[in-house]
């Protein structure tokens, strides 16, 4: 079977998009997904995303993890599907209406390689902190936890064996002033450290502002990961956060066949 595919990255979060709009793939088979993200004898990806025709929105995106397994949603993977959408013509816009797993989204096309998407509303009573990590869920579930120096953790050790205890993600977090953070995360269906994990990123800035170890200043705020920089913005009404936006950078890389 011949693939036609994109290659985009969102801040080292890479993925292989495939618009099925008018055509079927093996969604069915459970080693198909994983050969094309396969490093080796694939295309080498953190995750596939799915472009389909949606008569809710401008695009539904379904999103599976490396290892063939339909996930949650993906906050770099929904930025790196709203600049592919363009390039598709889907829409002219520079505003993109589309749904993922987790329901409704916005996309805004800053410039060409700066994209933000909103993500869901979070209740502050669904946010769980305990004595050693803070545990939230925005659009996919994250576990949170503070460090002092982020470069000496050993994310895949620790990440792993908190991932297959409790099921989650994993995000190791330095609080490096007022508004500014860095992360480190193990991704749950990739299996090890990713280079940046947007719904991670989002997860520690409200953890981190839920137990004040940042404070609201300017009302935006900056994530150092592995892959660059993110911003993350939000408004707190009362109980709940709202207009949870996720901003950076979005480069296409190329785009081909694969036989597979």
């Amino acid at each position: 079977m011949k693939i036609y595919f994109f290659k985009y990255q969102g801040t080292g979060n890479d993925f292989i998009m495939l618009d099925i709009r008018k055509k079927k793939i093996p969604e069915e088979d459970p080693s198909f997904f994983p050969k094309l993200c396969n490093r080796n004898f694939g295309i080498g990806a953190d995750g596939i995303i799915l472009i389909k025709n949606d008569c809710k929105s401008d695009f539904y995106m379904k999103y599976y993890n490396s290892n063939g397994k339909e996930s949650t949603m993906c906050g770099n993977g929904g930025r790196c599907a709203v600049s592919f959408s363009k390039k598709l013509g889907i829409t002219k816009k520079n505003k993109i209406f589309f749904r993922a797993i987790d329901g409704n989204h916005y996309g805004i096309i800053q410039d060409k390689e700066m994209i933000s998407i909103n993500l869901i509303d979070i209740e502050v009573d669904t946010i769980k902190i305990h004595q050693k990590y803070v545990f939230l869920n925005t659009g996919s579930p994250h576990h949170v936890i503070f460090v002092k120096n982020i470069k000496k953790i050993d994310v895949y050790k620790k990440g792993r064996k908190i991932r297959f205890h409790r099921g989650v993600n994993v995000n190791f977090v330095e609080v490096l002033g007022k508004n500014t953070l860095k992360v480190r995360t193990y991704e749950r269906g990739v299996e090890n450290e990713t280079l940046s994990c947007g719904t991670g990123v989002t997860a520690s800035v409200i953890a981190a502002y839920e137990t004040g170890a940042l404070s609201f200043n300017n009302g935006i705020f900056l994530v150092y990961t592995l892959g660059g920089k993110l911003w993350v913005s939000f408004q707190k009404i009362q109980n709940r956060y709202e207009n949870i936006y996720l901003t950076g950078s979005v480069k296409f890389i190329f785009e081909g066949w694969i036989n597979i």
